[in-house]
């Protein structure tokens, strides 16, 4: 393979394409079922269904769309870190750095499963498990993954997310009889969260056949956004450090292609579709054949 100069090294060119680094446009993805299951990814469209706009209520003030903002700015900044995990992943030129940074991340996940954030857990593990980081063998094989095999199997999306579930239900637990304000934080997994009242909301009739208001279908979405609004007004215990928010929400993260093109440039293409790929990523991102 030609040798050409360090990916990250390029950096410093003024003539870097911008098409390496994330738009927010790159970010809103739309909603993707299968067997009526909603999969991961940008929730703006089903933010769109639970939030009321004007075509529900075309004589009230509901048509104003700032009142999604909040919900939106949430899910950008779970793919935000999931990229910026994958770009500090794929960034580094030698595979030790590359193996220090997982392990720094595999930590940092950790560290949010024994706070209660499953949120900020759900999207490390996310990036850590984009393709142009998993593949990345050579790297992985000199990283001990048993800590992050557990944190794995407690988000194991399979029998619709039973261990995660089970984990918040003991987070929830302990909120209730904390004494300390880091014991009572729970930050929940936000798009399963979503989807739980989005399918709540729409699969469940508001009646009974007979007529009825169905009371077991708005007991249990008011016991949904109550939890909710439990969690939201616990005070946080940690001291805001300014140079590390700067990094979390100023740094470039890159793009899903560029994200592609750094991991080929760290450990080479295995296979002929790869290899295309790559050919195809350095014409368009670096304008090299």
């Amino acid at each position: 393979m030609p040798q050409t100069p360090p990916f990250a090294a390029m950096f410093d060119s003024s003539g870097y394409s911008r098409y390496l680094f994330q738009s927010k446009e790159d970010s809103c993805e739309g909603l993707y079922y299968h067997d009526n299951n909603l999969l991961s990814g940008s929730l703006e469209a089903l933010i769109q269904h639970l939030v009321p706009t004007l075509d529900y209520y075309p004589d009230s003030s509901y048509g104003d769309r700032k009142k999604s903002r909040n919900l939106e700015a949430y899910v950008e900044w779970f793919n935000r870190l999931s990229y910026l995990v994958a770009t500090e992943i794929c960034m580094p030129i030698k595979k030790k750095h590359r193996a220090r940074m997982i392990e720094y991340f595999i930590d940092v996940a950790r560290e949010c499963f024994n706070i209660g954030n499953f949120n900020s857990l759900m999207a490390i593990i996310s990036g850590m498990n984009m393709t142009p980081v998993s593949r990345l063998k050579k790297t992985w094989s000199k990283v001990k993954t048993a800590k992050f095999d557990i944190l794995e199997h407690q988000m194991d999306p399979s029998s619709n997310f039973y261990n995660y579930r089970t984990a918040l239900r003991g987070a929830t637990q302990r909120s209730l009889t904390a004494h300390s304000s880091r014991e009572k934080i729970v930050i929940p997994f936000f798009s399963l969260l979503i989807k739980d009242i989005y399918f709540l909301n729409e699969g469940c009739a508001n009646r009974l056949p007979n007529g009825h208001v169905n009371f077991e279908k708005f007991w249990e979405l008011a016991k949904q956004v109550s939890e909710f609004m439990t969690w939201k007004q616990v005070e946080c215990p940690f001291e805001r450090d300014r140079k590390i928010l700067q990094y979390l929400l100023t740094i470039p993260v890159f793009s899903e292609d560029a994200l592609y093109l750094a991991s080929y440039e760290s450990e080479g293409p295995e296979n002929h579709i790869e290899k295309d790929r790559w050919k195809t990523l350095r014409s368009a991102l670096l304008g090299r054949g």
